[in-house]
């Protein structure tokens, strides 16, 4: 088992985090983010269905690739600057830009022929319709 050592300064933080990560299971690995920022996801579930909702301002919806393979949610895509350079002296950038990718691993088995995506004021929403086999099946019970 690793021991996570306390460390001064800034130096081995990643090394610390790199080991950190090492301790999830391969699965749980997937859902944290890649590349340089991501959008803020949230997963729900419904009777019939999981939705992810993920945070896109200013992106093209042309800009986004969804993608689903082994029970993981793929969502890539890339935040293009909008800066105009007419003589001007930036004193703060706080804004990312730039390639991302976004995998969630899904809790549940999903019909991947019957996904739909839609994008409004900056929110892509998937829809992931559950397969019959997540969905379970009533019993009846009989009385006597």
């Amino acid at each position: 088992m690793l021991e996570l050592v306390p460390r001064t300064g800034w130096g081995n933080l990643k090394h610390e985090l790199d080991r950190l990560f090492d301790l999830l299971e391969p699965g749980d690995r997937e859902a944290f983010i890649l590349g340089e920022w991501a959008p803020k996801l949230d997963l729900c579930e419904t009777k019939d269905a999981l939705i992810a909702r993920a945070e896109v301002p200013t992106i093209d919806p042309k800009d986004i690739n969804l993608t689903i393979k082994e029970g993981v949610l793929t969502i890539t895509g890339e935040k293009k600057a909008e800066r105009e350079d007419k003589d001007e002296k930036y004193f703060r950038v706080e804004r990312t830009y730039g390639t991302f990718t976004r995998r969630v691993l899904l809790p549940v088995p999903v019909d991947e022929g019957k996904v739909g995506a839609a994008f409004k004021n900056g929110l892509l929403t998937v829809t992931l319709p559950k397969a019959a086999v997540a969905k379970g099946t009533a019993i009846p019970i009989k009385t006597t």
